[in-house]
């Protein structure tokens, strides 16, 4: 299989007309790609957690299921496929909230929140994630203060995980 394609973007996740094939050295100075995440919600209120594959960057690390946004995929398209793929929990574009964006070094990171409206059955990708959590809102908080959950995810709730938290709800 092909490495991914990704469209290279300015700062405000305008397409260049560029892309870039994931794993590729020397992605573009000061341009970046969009990495998509959905914080999929339970009716009873606990989010969706994932662990990330051993073989993985951060690999045995807790996250929200997230990935990078291929050539001509619009963020929350894929947030839809990304969810989709690690989970098999399926939602559409129209069930997502735009949370917020975390600009970091080369990516533009979106996050979305989803509610569902029943206790979805879990299909894991096992070369994505080795293991899943249905959590509180307060025990991710629990694993970055830990430091079980993947650093960047760490800074990430720092910039929005409040409007997260509000999103989420009780």
């Amino acid at each position: 299989m092909d490495a991914e394609l990704w469209d290279v973007t300015d700062a405000a996740g305008t397409p260049t007309g560029r892309t870039h094939r994931r794993g590729d050295p020397d992605f573009p100075a000061s341009l970046f790609h969009i990495v998509s995440s959905v914080c999929a919600v339970r009716p009873d209120g606990s989010v969706l957690m994932t662990r990330r594959a051993a073989v993985k960057d951060w690999g045995l690390f807790w996250e929200l299921p997230a990935g990078s946004a291929l050539a001509g995929e619009t963020s929350a398209e894929a947030a839809v496929r990304e969810l989709g793929e690690e989970t098999g929990v399926h939602v559409r574009v129209d069930d997502l909230t735009l949370v917020g964006r975390v600009a970091e070094e080369t990516a533009l990171f979106d996050v979305y929140v989803a509610h569902l409206t029943a206790d979805p059955v879990l299909a894991l990708d096992p070369s994505e994630v080795c293991e899943s959590e249905w959590a509180s809102w307060d025990e991710v908080l629990r694993r970055c203060e830990a430091g079980t959950m993947a650093g960047p995810w760490v800074a990430r709730l720092g910039e929005i995980g409040a409007r997260l938290a509000e999103l989420v709800g009780p």
